[in-house]
């Protein structure tokens, strides 16, 4: 029989040829008895400093009886069926937004029989590519095709990351079909899985390749302009050159940027509501730095990859508590420019699958509500939308233009004096030395001086002359949510589905991901069985 057996402590000199030994100790059983260990996840344990561990889980196959199971040994499941073909639509459906959303719910529809018209702004990760690097290098903004739109959405050139917070039974399912398409086997054992930006674009249009093998159409440099409804259901899209794409199901997955298609859901009257997002800058560390501070003397082990980060505080500013907290940790990292509109500047993280910079960087965030919008003048359900527009202006023009960033040291920043010009950083268009304490309101400002200081206190060394605070980050998630029923159709709008982290029920490649194969089920459901 096949047994799942989990948490098998292995040292960091300690190669795989023990864990058929651990497993039997395990078990209670024999050597002899066990045989065909897979690794399945592997996570580092280094919580103790200079003693780190990895911690090993294995499916193996198992001769005789394991008397009763625990938490860490269990039988294997069989692998699921595979999922019930539906009744044909008259017309394909349409999926607005190559992103992980849009992308993973056409994969499941095509499973049950259904082609879909996939249609995004921006362009296939080729050309895109192209764009991305001008952007970077030199400070060039195609408001069509950036780092946000086109194949892939936003996260294609922004790391790949694959970890989430969610537990749900598909997030297993989005691991291996990155897996798959990307030649990434590695991902499948890793606690954090990890794609990497040189791989991810490729995985992405090799996925596409398959659902246009399937039948899936893609329309691209195709912007949405307005949707067409009759007796209150879709029933066509309407693209900026004029063009009508016919169908009566439309699937809204248009990304966290989708400036415009918030826009036209609040001058439509449909149902749109401003939501809680986070904002701050990007902390950048020398990497050799972060590995000392957490691994200790093992900083230097071949076998160490670099290290990682997670940080949270709730200071009471004005008497309440404020998140504060770091968003999207990239070790051995880039930060690279984000922005959709003219003269708007913000930031994000990247690394590649070896994660082989010297630098280390993560978004250092502050949990931001439509209350604090109220109270700079922003309200109604663009509220927050405004509010990110404000902010980004301020650190363009902060920057000096070219898509520069404001940078400071964070010791300055601290100290709330200008301090010293930053020093090495990996953001391409380059920084300008600026004070941030001109950027966000008071409130942001005070939390995140208290979560930086808590912080250095946890990781001795993080308050440093060499770590540097880039602005802005500002699209953590969503400003709008494009409300939704029990049933994932926008109120008023029949055929309508507000579907991943742009439309607010997402955040992350993998939620989004996954928030893509329940609205593929919700309109299966509608559709009924073959």
């Amino acid at each position: 029989m096949r047994y799942r057996i989990s948490n098998i402590p292995l040292w960091l000199d300690e190669d795989d040829s023990r864990l058929v030994q651990r497993v039997a100790e395990r078990l209670g059983l024999g050597r002899e008895h066990v045989s065909d260990v897979l690794v399945v996840r592997r996570s580092l344990d280094a919580r103790k400093k200079g003693h780190a561990r990895w911690l090993v889980n294995v499916e193996a196959t198992v001769e005789g009886e394991v008397k009763g199971t625990t938490q860490d040994v269990a039988p294997v499941a069989p692998p699921d069926p595979p999922p019930p073909r539906v009744r044909a639509p008259g017309v394909p459906p349409i999926v607005l937004g190559a992103g992980p959303a849009g992308l993973f719910c056409a994969w499941s529809l095509l499973e049950r029989g259904v082609p879909t018209v996939v249609v995004d702004r921006g362009k296939p990760v080729g050309p895109r590519r192209r764009d991305v690097a001008a952007l970077m290098r030199e400070g060039k903004l195609d408001p069509e095709s950036n780092m946000n739109y086109g194949e892939g959405g936003a996260g294609a050139y922004t790391d790949g990351k694959l970890g989430t917070r969610i537990h749900h039974p598909a997030v297993r399912k989005v691991v291996e079909l990155f897996a798959r398409f990307g030649n990434a086997a590695r991902i499948l054992a890793e606690g954090k899985p990890h794609v990497g930006s040189d791989v991810l674009p490729a995985a992405i249009s090799a996925m596409r390749e398959e659902l246009e093998r399937g039948g899936c159409t893609f329309v691209w440099g195709a912007r949405a302009v307005d949707l067409e409804l009759a007796g209150g259901r879709f029933r066509g899209l309407r693209l900026a050159d004029g063009r009508t794409l016919g169908s009566d199901r439309l699937v809204l997955a248009p990304g966290n940027s989708a400036r415009e298609l918030f826009e036209l859901f609040a001058a439509r009257g449909w149902p749109i509501e401003a939501k809680a997002f986070a904002a701050g800058f990007r902390a950048e560390h020398p990497q050799a730095l972060i590995d000392r501070i957490q691994y200790g003397t093992e900083s230097r082990h071949p076998k160490l990859p670099p290290a990682d980060y997670r940080l949270a505080d709730n200071p009471r500013i004005d008497g309440q508590a404020r998140g504060v907290f770091s968003f999207c940790m990239c070790p051995g990292g880039v930060v690279v420019p984000t922005p959709t509109e003219p003269e708007m500047q913000c930031t994000n993280g990247m690394s590649n699958s070896q994660r082989s910079s010297p630098l280390a960087n993560a978004g250092l965030v502050v949990a931001v509500s439509p209350a604090d919008f109220e109270a700079e003048g922003f309200t109604g359900p663009l509220a927050g939308l405004a509010w990110q527009r404000h902010w980004e202006r301020e650190a363009y023009r902060l920057g000096g233009g070219g898509y520069r960033a404001p940078a400071q040291r964070i010791s300055a920043y601290l100290a709330g004096k200008p301090g010293a010009p930053p020093g090495r950083t990996s953001y391409r268009p380059g920084v300008t030395p600026a004070d941030l304490s001109v950027l966000y309101p008071s409130r942001v400002r005070e939390a995140l001086r208290a979560g930086l200081s808590s912080f250095g206190r946890r990781m001795r060394g993080y308050v440093t002359e060499e770590a540097l605070l880039i602005g802005v980050e500002t699209r953590t998630s969503s400003p709008c949510r494009l409300v939704r029923g029990d049933d994932l159709v926008a109120p008023g709008l029949g055929g309508v589905y507000p579907c991943g982290e742009g439309a607010g029920y997402a955040g992350g490649i993998v939620s989004s991901a996954v928030d893509g194969l329940r609205v593929a089920d919700a309109i299966c459901a509608e559709l009924g069985p073959a």
